[in-house]
């Protein structure tokens, strides 16, 4: 019998996709790509709204920090609840998270902590990610599990 490491579950296909959402159209549609893979493979569906601790603009503008977590609260509500009616609809197991900070680390964080066997992410609409890196190519780069782009 030969035995099975630590990263080895014992399972085919993935039990739990992880994946990030945003609430921008790329997110979406890895959200819906996530949400189809884990009614197909019988996984579990773990969607995860990752709000930026200090936004860059918050010190330049007085009450913008107020806005821009009043609008990241209200982008958090309408992911939560669309969820909610997608994976009763598809019947899906489901779990929605937020999380503030890096939205790499955080995604990382959650993902080891569900034990996540794959992770979803919506491509980069910023040209400026060609040069920095987005959050999906942070993740792919660091190789801990099966990503997937979705454009």
């Amino acid at each position: 019998m030969t035995e099975v490491g630590p990263f080895e579950r014992g399972t085919d296909g993935p039990r739990v996709i992880l994946v990030g959402v945003d609430g921008s159209p790329t997110s979406l549609r890895a959200a819906s790509y996530a949400a189809g893979l884990a009614r197909r493979q019988r996984s579990r569906l773990v969607a995860v709204f990752v709000t930026e601790a200090a936004p860059a603009m918050a010190g330049w503008v007085p009450s913008a920090q107020a806005l821009v977590r009043d609008a990241a609260a209200e982008v958090d509500a309408e992911l939560r609840a669309e969820l909610a009616r997608a994976a009763e609809q598809l019947g899906v197991d489901a779990e929605y998270r937020t999380a503030s900070g890096d939205p790499v680390a955080e995604l990382t964080r959650i993902a080891d902590q569900v034990l996540a066997d794959a992770v979803v992410i919506g491509a980069s609409e910023q040209a400026g990610h060609r040069v920095v890196g987005s959050v999906a190519v942070r993740l792919v780069r660091l190789g801990r599990w099966p990503v997937t782009v979705v454009p």
